[in-house]
């Protein structure tokens, strides 16, 4: 798309000059990438790429939006860098109506990041490479705080066993969720000590050692942050069951058994408070300035009114950096062996690993089982049948599931949600990893897909 929005005079010269820096040699790289090339890798005519092309370039706004499709690859910061290049180059940035917007595959990922669940990064996205603000959050916290960067969950069941003994995972199932089913399943299984907080007893959850029982949404006071940085409260529509507790209440409780300073908290309202005292996009607000959910961040102090759009004007650090970035295959590539790409994501009626939705039992009307979507030309040339079972193998394991034959999936390409234990579709990813993030590629994973034998 880049190649075509340059090749038919539709880069936006005064925004590229004005606020962006490296266009040349991003400029001169694209040249090589025609249409046509890319049609030979993706399967998207190259007439429908230079239609889209065409469309985003010429518009007076246009807005990327992406999901998971775009980033659970072992090119995915690539590739969303490839998506800020489209709009650099087409001015569609700091403007209403335009940017590059991610579409979060959960609630409150956002807000997760923006309080400092990133490896390296203290809350506010403030680089923990920086002395000053090692300084800042060692004399907040009252402790020295290791400089290192920290791990992500992928490197952290690599060390379990080793250097890793004990793991507190809080609300997620990591054993349906993740690549490689059987390393994970391992790694958990060689810690001395798991604890798992949730509000259900997940596949996760069985593995633990201990289980603390977790509030739930609708019994929980806290706050959201939404994809469009919108910081709003959420409330307690109804009291907890049993013995549940908000997971910021155990998680004090933990860290004041173990004898640490510094999580003397009895509501979520002094948690966010001192969170907007030590995060510059937050500095603004407070528990109470959020009640009706109007400002988006940065909110940098009191007098502020939010920030609805992003880059208005320039950006923080001055200008749009170009990045250069080639094309890489896969971590693994079709071949004889596996000739068949599977991807993999959710479905609308089933939530992620239906920790929830898998309890309701109305949605079973909706989505009772997994499936494989199959074209029917591949279901006839591989000698399937539609409903039946098949097996569906990669390097690293098989599962068993049954067909749906579907012009939804192109030739050569099927597709299964990781929804339902019984079909752990997860046994059969984990070929590769983003090399920046970590981030399993999850997207394509080549397969086998045979007729069950009875």
């Amino acid at each position: 798309m880049a190649h075509v929005i340059a090749r038919d005079g539709l880069v936006n010269r005064s925004f590229v000059a004005d606020r962006t820096t490296d266009s040349d040699a991003f400029l001169e790289h694209i040249t090589q990438f025609t249409p046509e090339w890319a049609e030979s890798i993706s399967g998207v005519s190259a007439r429908d790429i230079e239609q889209a092309a065409q469309c985003y370039g010429a518009a007076d706004r246009g807005a990327i939006f992406y999901t998971l499709g775009i980033t659970e690859h072992i090119c995915g910061v690539d590739n969303v860098q490839s998506l800020c290049n489209l709009a650099l180059m087409t001015g569609n940035f700091g403007r209403e109506g335009t940017g590059v917007n991610p579409m979060r595959g959960q609630n409150n990922i956002q807000g997760a990041g923006d309080s400092g669940a990133i490896p390296s990064n203290y809350p506010g996205f403030q680089s923990l490479e920086d002395p000053d603000n090692q300084r800042k959050f060692e004399d907040a916290y009252g402790c020295e705080i290791d400089a290192e960067r920290g791990i992500t969950k992928v490197r952290a069941l690599e060390q379990c066993g080793d250097r890793i003994h004990a793991m507190l995972i809080d609300g997620e199932n990591t054993v349906v969720t993740d690549p490689d089913r059987a390393h994970c399943e391992h790694a958990l299984k060689t810690l001395d000590h798991l604890v798992v907080i949730d509000i259900f007893l997940t596949e996760t959850a069985e593995l633990a050692d201990v289980v603390l029982p977790a509030t739930s949404w609708a019994e929980t006071d806290g706050v959201f942050t939404n994809t469009e940085r919108r910081v709003q409260r959420v409330r307690a529509a109804v009291p907890a069951q049993g013995e549940a507790r908000p997971d910021w209440w155990i998680v004090c409780e933990l860290a004041k058994r173990l004898e640490l300073d510094g999580f003397d908290f009895d509501t979520p309202k002094e948690i966010f408070n001192e969170l907007c005292s030590l995060s510059t996009i937050y500095a603004g607000l407070d528990w109470d300035r959020i009640e009706k959910g109007e400002y988006q961040w940065p909110v940098p102090n009191r007098d502020h009114s939010g920030t609805p759009i992003l880059h208005e004007g320039e950006f923080e650090n001055g200008r749009g950096i170009f990045k250069v970035v080639g094309y890489r295959d896969p971590a693994e590539t079709v071949d004889d062996e596996y000739p068949v790409w599977l991807t993999t994501g959710r479905r609308l009626a089933s939530y992620h690993t239906r920790t929830q939705t898998g309890r309701a039992s109305g949605i079973d009307y909706l989505l009772s089982e997994e499936a494989l979507e199959v074209h029917p030309d591949d279901v006839s040339e591989w000698g399937l049948v539609d409903g039946s079972w098949c097996t569906m193998s990669s390097r690293r394991g098989t599962v068993r599931v049954k067909v749906l034959a579907t012009d939804r999936s192109p030739r050569g390409t099927v597709f299964a949600s990781f929804s339902f234990n019984d079909v752990p579709v997860n046994e059969l990813t984990g070929s590769g990893y983003d090399p920046t993030t970590d981030t399993a590629e999850l997207k394509v994973c080549p397969v086998r897909v045979e007729p069950e034998v009875v």
